[in-house]
């Protein structure tokens, strides 16, 4: 036990080391944006306080956080200062929010406001920033959101449960989970809707709406469609989504205005599919997928063995999931 203990502490002692050395670093960083843009943009008045706050959230508050945690660490105070950090928390979650509006009116602000182009410039040549420009800085906080996850999940399971930072330590990593989680959906969320706007936009004219609030893109790829009376086979678009799997073609090539888009050419529900999967000739070659629709049967092949089996994964979840 006390060979166990021994062992607990050294760990645990690297850890809290390494967590205040790098804190150290990310305060600096997060000193480099506030000292050489917030403050001194205030101080000009180049931007209007509202674009201000939008371009840098509560970073001002994440700095004040992260300073008097290293205070506590720096002290030794553990549980006292991670008590007083989890109050701090949402924070990130809101700066996380805020993220693609504050980058979308960063780049406006390059485009149109002359005077900020050229102070963002003048700054980012400084040596402190060693080449870095203010839209590589911008996402730190969630990097280190995501560093905070693994340094306190290794503290805590190096420490021992009597000892009265324990529960402390456990409150904190269950809170740095939970607003993990909430930034992970936030980016989710964002990288689905420019996949489901991605398919929109590839798409021929607008009789398929593909953009639909709850739809959850899943994924797409080149299938051949078996016909029904032995024609030959079509080599065929899919787009599968959370509620609906739609078929495409290519445009004509020469064509005008659609060239390089898909022409829509069945959109099936999935909520009363059932799917199949049928082999062809060998293991090695490939195979066919049965869909079954209520008034549809679809036969689909691939001479890809993987790719079968990723779709029939695919498809077999998604339907399970509609039909629910």
């Amino acid at each position: 036990v006390e060979d166990q203990r021994a062992r607990w502490e050294r760990k645990r002692s690297r850890t809290a080391k390494e967590l205040l050395e790098t804190e150290h670093k990310y305060l600096e960083q997060l000193d480099l944006v506030l000292t050489y843009f917030v403050t001194i943009l205030k101080a000009k008045g180049t931007l209007k306080p509202a674009v201000l706050e939008t371009i840098f959230g509560p970073l001002e508050s994440l700095y004040s956080a992260s300073h008097v945690l290293s205070l506590h660490l720096e002290k030794g105070n553990l549980g006292r200062g991670l008590e007083n950090f989890s109050q701090s928390l949402d924070l990130y979650g809101h700066y996380a929010e805020n993220l693609e509006h504050a980058n979308k009116t960063l780049k406006e602000q390059v485009r149109k406001n002359k005077s900020f182009r050229r102070f963002k410039k003048l700054q980012e040549t400084r040596p402190q920033f060693q080449g870095r420009q203010l839209e590589d800085l911008l996402p730190l906080p969630l990097q280190r959101l995501h560093q905070y996850k693994h340094f306190f999940r290794d503290l805590l399971e190096n420490t021992s449960p009597d000892i009265a930072e324990y529960q402390k330590l456990a409150k904190t990593v269950k809170s740095v989970c939970e607003v993990s989680h909430w930034v992970q959906d936030i980016f989710d969320k964002r990288e689905n809707s420019l996949q489901v706007l991605r398919v929109q936009k590839l798409l021929k004219g607008r009789k398929t709406q593909v953009l639909t609030a709850g739809r959850w893109y899943i994924r797409e790829g080149w299938l051949l469609v078996v016909p029904a009376k032995g024609e030959e086979l079509k080599r065929r678009m899919f787009f599968l989504f959370s509620d609906i799997l739609i078929t495409a073609k290519p445009c004509h090539p020469l064509h005008l205005l659609n060239s390089n888009k898909l022409s829509c050419q069945a959109v099936y529900p999935l909520h009363q599919c059932s799917v199949d999967k049928v082999f062809g000739h060998t293991w090695s070659q490939g195979g066919l997928l049965s869909l079954s629709f209520p008034h549809k049967t679809l036969l689909l092949m691939s001479s890809n063995q993987q790719e079968i089996n990723d779709w029939y994964r695919s498809l077999t979840a998604v339907v399970r999931w509609a039909s629910r």
